[in-house]
């Protein structure tokens, strides 16, 4: 929507707004780049020196990221999300680990409960990515179909806040599995999560919170951090 009649005074907050609705709308999501500041510009006629200072107030709440000579990305849905980001990444890797553990294991417990067929697929097809990985030592890949397979089950709970939570910690829990993956790699090969993802798609909440308990508590033991 042009915002080119509004009046000057508050215009920024109008184009701060109107970010933030593309952000809570979903169109731009966490992970993406958004249009330059010319671009911008242009959508909402109005001066680039107005954009510029709506998206650093944005980057400053920790919603949107601006990274030098590659652009500006979402960083987070919401203000509290881009806070909780911030403090994770003032956070050891323990306390990290533990609020992955808090997360994911009633995320697998929610996912065998309301597991439809689309989140079937979604889960078997990243299972299947990350065996592959494994099997062929890509770890590039390995850790991506990793964070697929977590994110899966994360969306197939079908608890809006708790996806919104998840993605807003996102970052660092694909460092996380970065961090195992790449530092201790023989150990990764011991988190099998077949198992796992039997447990969901077999509609086992049980055994669901139990496998996803044991994964995250070895991987909490490994970690002397």
């Amino acid at each position: 929507m042009p915002l080119a009649s509004t009046r000057r005074t508050g215009l920024v907050d109008q184009v701060i707004s109107q970010l933030r609705a593309q952000i809570d709308s979903g169109e731009w999501s966490v992970g993406d780049r958004i249009p330059t500041e010319s671009e911008l510009s242009d959508q909402l006629e109005v001066g680039r020196n107005t954009v510029r200072e709506a998206v650093r107030a944005l980057a400053h709440a920790g919603l949107l990221e601006i990274r030098q000579g590659a652009g500006t990305f979402v960083r987070a849905s919401s203000e509290l999300g881009g806070a909780l980001r911030r403090r994770l990444e003032r956070s050891r890797l323990r306390e990290k680990l533990e609020v992955r553990r808090a997360l994911e294991v009633e995320a697998a417990r929610l996912a065998a409960l309301h597991l439809t067929e689309e989140d079937r697929l979604a889960i078997t097809a990243a299972i299947a990515a990350r065996d592959a990985a494994w099997a062929e030592h890509d770890m590039a890949v390995f850790v991506e179909s990793d964070f697929a397979f977590h994110r899966a089950v994360v969306a197939a709970t079908h608890n809006s806040l708790l996806v919104e939570l998840y993605d807003d910690i996102a970052q660092v829990v694909y460092e996380s599995i970065a961090h195992t993956a790449y530092t201790e790699p023989a150990s990764t090969a011991t988190v099998d999560h077949s198992a796992l993802a039997d447990a969901i798609l077999d509609g086992d909440s049980a055994r669901a919170l139990r496998e996803a308990t044991c994964y995250l508590d070895e991987l909490l033991s490994k970690t002397a951090d």
